[in-house]
């Protein structure tokens, strides 16, 4: 995800190409001597990569949801599909976890990593997990950033002007707080994995040990800054105040009303599309294994 867009967005995305989700009951590849994969060298000026049919992916993590226990909630949105969210409780619950993908399009990997994840259906006993596994369905068939009116759902968390983002909101306010959030997203012009954390009362962090996960399944973003922000070590702490932003993304709402430690994951989207999801699946899985420790 990148704070502004640059080069060609949205509609542009007519050369992409479908991807065939099988891979998620086959496994990842295994890589030969050691090497960490490459970048492929499609995304010139945006996303170039695969795109995938939503419903049959929103059909998978639904079948996949209903199968193992999450109990659904639906959220009506006017003019396009329902807001897909659900809940699993822990047995003996003592921390909780939200989890939100595909709030933009293009960002293909996010809602495969939620389907890996039900699939493989292993969750800590002590975390009850509030799960939204696509947040902008239309913009995923379409495969754009923005939702099929042309809205960018991830600057729409303060004014609320879009009917997606609008039942998002009515559905979070409903939930209890978070002891952590994490967002999926993706990065058309990164060179590797990178992370946001939004930590204002400096609790514990899992950023490093989030990073350190990943650095074995792909290259760590080396660029000394990412639209602005300082990064370092794969980790970009934004010394931000929401109040003094006209937009704020998802992450904003939810460090503002829901939590005190957000995480946005920003996988690498011009490598092979099994990596990515690989990166992210592997994110989720240290801070679900780092809450209940």
């Amino acid at each position: 995800m990148r704070t502004h867009a640059r080069g060609c967005r949205g509609r542009c995305s007519s050369r992409a190409r479908s991807v065939n989700i099988s891979f998620l009951k086959d496994g990842f590849p295994v890589r030969e001597n050691g090497s960490l994969p490459q970048r492929l060298g499609r995304n010139s000026g945006r996303y170039a990569g695969e795109s995938l049919d939503a419903v049959a992916v929103l059909s998978s993590i639904c079948n996949a949801a209903d199968r193992t226990g999450w109990h659904r909630d639906f959220s009506t949105v006017a003019g396009g599909a329902d807001l897909l969210a659900y809940r699993r409780r822990a047995v003996a619950a003592k921390k909780t976890l939200y989890l939100s993908a595909g709030i933009h399009g293009d960002e293909p990997a996010g809602p495969l990593a939620i389907a890996t994840l039900l699939a493989e259906n292993v969750w800590p006993d002590t975390v009850d997990i509030w799960l939204c596994p696509c947040l902008n369905p239309s913009g995923l068939q379409l495969n754009t950033r923005e939702n099929a009116l042309g809205v960018d759902l991830n600057r729409d968390y303060r004014h609320l002007l879009a009917p997606e983002v609008e039942a998002h909101i009515g559905w979070l306010r409903n939930q209890p707080d978070f002891d952590v959030t994490i967002c999926l997203h993706e990065d058309w012009e990164a060179n590797g994995f990178y992370l946001y954390e939004v930590n204002p009362d400096r609790r514990p962090s899992f950023a490093k040990q989030i990073v350190q996960t990943v650095d074995p399944l792909c290259p760590i973003e080396t660029a000394a800054t990412v639209d602005g922000w300082e990064l370092k070590e794969g980790i970009i702490r934004p010394d931000i105040d929401p109040l003094q932003r006209e937009q704020w993304p998802e992450a904003l709402f939810l460090i503002m009303n829901k939590t005190r430690l957000a995480y946005t994951l920003e996988a690498a989207s011009d490598f092979a599309m099994q990596t990515r999801v690989q990166v992210l699946v592997s994110g989720v899985r240290t801070v679900l294994h780092e809450l209940a420790r």
